[in-house]
């Protein structure tokens, strides 16, 4: 029964976030946290709660953590400012930035490794309607396994069945970002100014360094803000597994109340 409590409240994230979610977001997400399914009816009763309980106390959990999750990080500064899932150079890219802040060019290093950051906290909020759609269609299958799994188990659900779909949306949203907010101009200035300062090979060698086109760089930004998302998702799943002061709404403290008894 403790473990059932424990993993209801799963993704009700981030007490430590309190960021106002963007216009229309919460709105996006209302339906799946309300929504009950009929075929959870044993696993309730097994668990010596009601199906609307079970049913509403998971979803309640999972809707409300995706929406401090994805709040948090699609602001300005949401991957900038939050060193666990700031975006930095590509490796392929090392050998620049160590060259040209050798030579004294830290800033245009920091300017393309920003633009790239805010590239990602664009594309972040279209993960609350995707979740939202994964939420309202968990099966009697995904709620077991996650009563019933890891300590991850939340996370899991939503890089099973959201990853795909919010690789295909963010891609889109990344190009649109890279061009409005200068990553691929950034970019061009950097390596300008590196062939500049390595002219005569006396950093590094020119065969050594691997040249980014514009569609290697908008797919490494959406990789990485995926996985800064699922990052996050992981980081305060355990956060409200482990903190009681996070279980903040009625149903919640229903929920919980009933595991003391």
């Amino acid at each position: 029964m403790k473990k059932f409590c424990q993993v209801v409240a799963v993704a009700a994230l981030a007490v430590a976030f309190t960021f106002t979610a963007r216009a229309g977001f919460f709105d996006q997400l209302k339906s799946a946290i309300t929504t009950t399914n009929s075929a959870v009816t044993a696993a309730a009763s097994a668990a010596g709660l009601s199906q609307e309980q079970m049913v509403g106390g998971l979803k309640e959990a999972l809707g409300k953590g995706v929406e401090r999750a994805v709040a948090g990080l699609g602001r300005d500064g949401g991957f900038l400012t939050n060193l666990n899932v700031k975006i930095p150079m590509p490796e392929k890219l090392q050998k620049v930035e160590s060259a040209l802040r050798l030579a004294g060019q830290n800033q245009m290093v920091d300017d393309f490794v920003a633009s790239m950051n805010h590239a990602a906290e664009k594309a972040v909020p279209v993960a609350a309607g995707v979740f939202g759609d994964s939420i309202k269609q968990m099966t009697i299958a995904d709620a077991k396994g996650i009563l019933s799994g890891a300590p991850d188990a939340a996370t899991q659900f939503f890089r099973r069945t959201t990853q795909t779909n919010l690789a295909a949306k963010f891609h889109p949203i990344v190009q649109a970002a890279t061009d409005k907010v200068g990553v691929t101009a950034r970019y061009k200035q950097m390596m300008t100014k590196f062939n500049a300062v390595n002219t005569l090979g006396s950093l590094f060698g020119k065969s050594s360094v691997v040249n980014l086109d514009a569609a290697d760089i908008d797919t490494y930004v959406t990789d990485k803000a995926l996985d800064g998302l699922f990052k996050m998702v992981a980081e305060e799943e355990k956060n409200i597994r482990a903190n009681p002061v996070a279980r903040t709404t009625d149903l919640l403290q229903k929920v919980f109340g009933t595991a003391g008894k």
